[in-house]
Formats: structure tokens, C-alpha cells, sequence
């Protein structure tokens, strides 16, 4: 009874969210419908006594697969615009076709599933369990399906990166000139906060190599509210950089008022 409640609820779930990342506009919402998608498959599996398809549904397609259509929409962005022109010609016959033949694949799948007797859980894994049966499966009668696929999630990644890529309108500089600029602008080697710190807390300022305390290491607004609510370091050394630090915005303030 318990079984079947979950079968028709998560149905009813995951039918709609793929509903919802086929007709819907926006990318981001459509990945996380298929993610939707994706955890429900992992509890049908779960309830259907198959822990090892469950966990893999997660640990592979939720959280590898998902993870790769995430970074996919990263780099093309949520907010570019589809191309009306078409560059390739022919595309929409080929497009048809495509939907053609899925068509017939969703048909044959639908009359395998009706018209064919179940083969029943202990006739599937009788070959020495779940892991050895799908290996065998996988490796054998659906190798060229499983490469396919794997080439497919290849090439998406790729086309990711061909269509986010930009062209630099200026040279990118080089170590000579990131060097010079250092030495220009006067700190040829400043630490970042929490190099040579005795803490691992960002709002203590970080030492120079020389042991100096370093006030520009310092943000400005923790270094501000450590001043107002009297949060200083007991080293005097480190409260006196943190209050000269806030004395210098200060001034700076001021002067462009």
C-alpha cells in the first residue's frame, strides 16, 4: 500500500516538473525541475528494493550530471537572448527527424513496458547481484547507448565554452607588466589578509615579512566596527594598526566630502 502511495505521488511530481522544464522559458528553473525529476526517480528506485540505482541516480546524475548543466549555464549566462538566424542549414528537417525518431523510441518503450511480461527482480539480478547485473548490461547489449551519452555530455560541455567565449579587446599583461605596476604603485609584495597572521580571523591584519604589521590588510568596515564596539586585539601593535587603518579612511571621507 505504502509503495503505491509513493509511486502515484511522485508520479504526479515528477511528471509535472518535467512538464515544467520542457515549457519552461527560463533556463535556471528548468534545470531545477529536472533535478526535481531526478531525486524522484532516486526514491522510485529506492522503494522498488534497487539501493544501488537509487544511489547512483543521486550521486551520479543529481549531482554530477546536474552539476555539469549548472556550469553549462554558467558560462552561456541565464540572460543571453536566443538567436533568431539560423546558421546551419537544413537544421529544422533535421530537427524533425530527431523528433520523429524520439517519437518512435517513446512509442516502442511505452508498448515494451504494456506488452511485454515483467521480467521480475530475481530474474534481473540473478547474475550475482545489482552491481554485476547492470555492469553486464552496461558493458555488453547498451555499450554504444552508454558511449553515446557520454560523448553527447562532452560535447554540450565544449559547446559551453565555445559560445561563452569572448575575444580579449586588450592584451592581456604579462608577469613583466603586473610587475612593474606593483613597483609603480609601491607594494612590490603586500600580503593578503591572513598570510602571515598568528589568527585565522579576517580582521586581524596580516604581518610583513619584516614583522610589521601590515594596515592595508585590514577591510575597512570590519576594522570601523572593531573600533566602535571596542573589539581590538589584545597586542598593541595589532590594535594600533587596526585604529590607524580606520583613521585613514576617515580622513579620506572627509576630504572627498
Amino acid at each position: 500500500m505504502g509503495e503505491t502511495i509513493t509511486f502515484w505521488v511522485l508520479a504526479v511530481v515528477s511528471v509535472g516538473a518535467a512538464l515544467g522544464m520542457v515549457f519552461n522559458r527560463k533556463a535556471v528553473y528548468s534545470a531545477l525541475m529536472l533535478g526535481t525529476v531526478m531525486l524522484c526517480l532516486a526514491v522510485l528506485y529506492a522503494v522498488q528494493d534497487a539501493p544501488f540505482l537509487a544511489a547512483v541516480q543521486i550521486i551520479v546524475y543529481t549531482g554530477a550530471v546536474m552539476m555539469l548543466f549548472l556550469f553549462v549555464l554558467m558560462l552561456v549566462g541565464v540572460d543571453s537572448s536566443d538567436s533568431l538566424v539560423e546558421t546551419l542549414r537544413g537544421q529544422r528537417f533535421w530537427a524533425a527527424v530527431a523528433a520523429i525518431g524520439f517519437a518512435v523510441l517513446v512509442i516502442l518503450a511505452f508498448g515494451n513496458a504494456i506488452f511485454t511480461a515483467p521480467t521480475g527482480l530475481a530474474a534481473a539480478t540473478q547474475q550475482g547481484g545489482y552491481v554485476r547485473s547492470l555492469a553486464l548490461l552496461l558493458f555488453t547489449k547498451y555499450v554504444f547507448a552508454f558511449e553515446i551519452t557520454s560523448a553527447l555530455l562532452i560535447t554540450a560541455a565544449l559547446g559551453a565554452m565555445v559560445l561563452a567565449h569572448r575575444e580579449r579587446l586588450t592584451a592581456r599583461p604579462s608577469q613583466k607588466d603586473l610587475a612593474r605596476e606593483r613597483f609603480v604603485t609601491g607594494r612590490p609584495a603586500l600580503p593578503g589578509p591572513g598570510t602571515y597572521a598568528r589568527n585565522n580571523a579576517i580582521d586581524m591584519p596580516a604581518l610583513l615579512p619584516d614583522g610589521s604589521v601590515s594596515e592595508a590588510s585590514v577591510n575597512r568596515y570590519i576594522a570601523r566596527f572593531d573600533v566602535e564596539k571596542g573589539h581590538l586585539p589584545e597586542d598593541a601593535k595589532l590594535a594600533e594598526a587596526i585604529k590607524h587603518s580606520v583613521e585613514a579612511v576617515e580622513s579620506v571621507e572627509e576630504e572627498s566630502k
